[in-house]
């Protein structure tokens, strides 16, 4: 079971692609004044901002029957269901908190607080798969 943020996929993607685009755009058509170091930098800056927020769109959490993978903006990690002790997201929090059994937390951004009801199901569904695979106490 796989959990992505929509909006933010949506929102990155399409930003991303807006700004590359736009960056080519501008090197090559609407500043001929710009030398060739110039309209380079240009691309690649619009390439770096395009890998930024690549980064954030592809966060997502996945859940098998061997455990759990948080995969955020520049770490992926990778969790025995017994390393996983709770979960917890409170009113406002941008994305869920995962208690890890070695007294460390880690960010869960694959779920998006902003996406409300997608949220809240999302996080039921990963409580209810910790509770069955794992040593997760009840909340």
């Amino acid at each position: 079971m796989t959990w992505r943020p929509r909006r933010t996929r949506i929102v990155g993607y399409t930003l991303a692609g807006t700004i590359v685009l736009g960056m080519i755009v501008l090197a090559f058509v609407v500043a001929p004044q710009f030398g060739l170091l110039d309209r380079i930098g240009l691309v690649l800056f619009g390439l770096g901002v395009g890998w930024l927020l690549h980064m954030f769109a592809r966060c997502r959490v996945t859940a098998d029957e061997h455990g759990l993978t948080v995969v955020n903006a520049f770490r992926t990690h990778r969790f025995e269901w017994a390393e996983v002790i709770g979960v917890s997201m409170g009113t406002g929090e941008p994305w869920p908190t995962l208690d890890l059994a070695d007294g460390e937390s880690l960010g869960a951004m694959g779920i998006n607080g902003a996406e409300r009801e997608d949220a809240a199901r999302a996080l039921a569904e990963l409580r209810t798969l910790m509770h069955a695979h794992g040593e997760a106490p009840d909340r």
